[in-house]
Parts: C-alpha cells; structure tokens; sequence
C-alpha cells in the first residue's frame, strides 16, 4: 500500500513557514519567492485536508492543527536529518549509538570516561541526549539510557552499575577554620536543595539520628550540577551524591562537613531494549561501562 506521506520539500516549508510565522520569511531561508510558498503549503493543506495557517489581511497564524503538526514534523525532519548526518559520516558503516543520560551523571561521572572509550573503539560514536524520566524505546530512537531508579523497566534489560551515596558539601569559607562540625550544627547553615528529591536533607537527617529538624528552608536547584556550583559560590551546604563532586572535595574546594552518609534505596542501572541485545556496537559499550563502573566501585 503506498504510504500517503506529503513530499519532503513541502514538509520543510510548512515547518519554516511555522517556525517564522511568516511566509516571506520562510520564502528568504528557503531562497524561495513568496509566491512558491504559498503555492507548497496550499499543496500541503490540499493533500491533507486540514487548513494550517490562518490567513487574515497580509498576516499568516498556524491554525490550532497546524501548531500540532508543526511539532511533530520539526522533531521528524530533525530526526531524518540526524539519521542522514550519521549515515553520510559513517559511510554506511553503522557504529553510532544513541544514548539517553541523566543530564549531571554525564556531564561529572560518564563524559570524563569517554575519551578511554573512543581510543579503544573509534568505530563507535556516542550520541548522548538528556532523559530524566523513564520512557518507551519503541517511541525513541534510544539504543540504550543510563537509568536512576529501580531495575524494572518494560521491555528492556537493566545492567546494575553502582549505588549512591549522598554526602553534603559545602565551601570551607562557611566553616569556623573550615574544621568539621557535627550534624546538629549542620541545621544553621543555608541548605540547598535538588528539585526531585524534597526530603533528602530529611532523610539525611534521621539517618544522622536527628528527627525533629525543620530540613524543608533553603534555595531548590533543578540539577545536581547547580547544586554544586552554589556550593562553590558559598550559597549553602548541598547534598549530592559523592561522585559528582570528587574532583572539588579532592582540591579542597568543596569540604564534606559531616561524616554522616545517606546511602540511597535506589541505583544507576543501563537499559537497553531486549530486542537489541545481538547489536554489537551496543554490547561493546555495555562492556565497556559495566567495567568502569566496576572499577568505580573498587575505589569507592
């Protein structure tokens, strides 16, 4: 059956029309005349039977169908022209691995790692988008994503990679002769808290023995990653796991102001679809990760 799918050119003007609002505009991205815009998303209305744009005097508004399909055909003409890039740089050849990463784990814990990857397999590239939410493969065109959370995630297999462990931090600067203080003490300094995770500083307070600490004040950062440049910019104390922050409490930058240590329920686990367990280039890198993460958990 032939797929009733409108031709590419007209799709493109369609979303550059949507994107600038304006016809003449798209027409000058495109190196169109005016005229020939108009006549492709005429074309493209007539095809599907549903008017996109609003047409009123000289201005042009997508209609409420055009803004959803305007959507949608952006992230598929990204789509296709991603796949087109990796195919024309490979040549054919495959070897590209899309993978979906909690945004602060790759940027602290996994990108640092990836220079060993690439000199051991240069026939393999990494493609890494930010994914904090668990999701479909089948919707996605993720090979595999590096999951925080429990093992259990449908269709796919999950290959344990280390636990967590929560430590607060803090610049010295916010401590008498930058000397430890005990967890009591602790509840007199700005906390800083991570946006997912309300009741960490309450948890890691019970966990220190203390029940009745009002642990809920203080600023909330999205990531954990601007946790620990409020850290560094001497806001608060922040708690984050302890390998995001290795390198500053190594150079003294960040001090652990408490001993105490909130050992997480949850892990870092890879996923990846069951249907994809024979791909080569995914089980190479599976490889790969489970012995860094190994030999993270060596020295931890």
């Amino acid at each position: 059956m032939r797929r009733k799918i409108p031709g590419t050119e007209l799709l493109i003007a369609f979303e550059t029309a949507a994107r600038h609002q304006s016809f003449t505009r798209a027409a000058e991205e495109l190196s169109l005349t005016q005229s020939a815009v108009c006549r492709q998303i005429a074309a493209l209305e007539s095809s599907l039977e549903v008017q996109l744009f609003n047409r009123i005097k000289k201005r042009v508004t997508l209609s409420e169908a055009g803004q959803i399909y305007a959507r949608q055909v952006r992230e598929n003409l990204k789509r296709i022209e991603h796949d087109t890039l990796s195919l024309m740089a490979h040549r054919g050849a495959g070897g590209v691995l899309e993978l979906a990463v909690i945004p602060t784990f790759a940027t602290r814990w996994l990108i640092p790692r990836l220079g060993d990857f690439h000199t051991a397999h240069p026939g393999i590239t990494l493609d890494l988008t930010t994914r904090a939410e668990p999701f479909m493969f089948n919707d996605t065109a993720f090979d595999a994503a590096i999951h925080y959370g429990d093992p259990v995630w449908p269709g796919a297999i999950a290959d344990y990679l280390f636990g967590e462990d929560m430590v607060p931090v803090c610049s010295p600067a916010l401590l008498k002769n930058g000397a430890p203080i005990a967890p009591e003490e602790l509840e007199h300094l700005p906390l800083l808290h991570q946006s997912a995770r309300p009741d960490a500083w309450r948890e890691w307070f019970a966990a220190a023995g203390l029940l009745n600490v009002n642990a809920m004040g203080g600023a909330r950062y999205e990531l954990f990653s601007m946790l620990v440049e409020a850290a560094l910019a001497e806001l608060g104390v922040a708690l984050v796991p302890r390998f995001f922050v290795l390198n500053e409490i190594a150079s003294g930058e960040l001090v652990v102001p408490c001993t105490t240590v909130l050992h997480s329920q949850r892990s870092y686990y890879l996923v990846y679809p069951e249907n994809k367990v024979g791909s080569a280039s995914l089980q190479t890198f599976c490889h790969w990760l489970r012995e860094q993460a190994h030999a993270y958990r060596e020295v931890v």
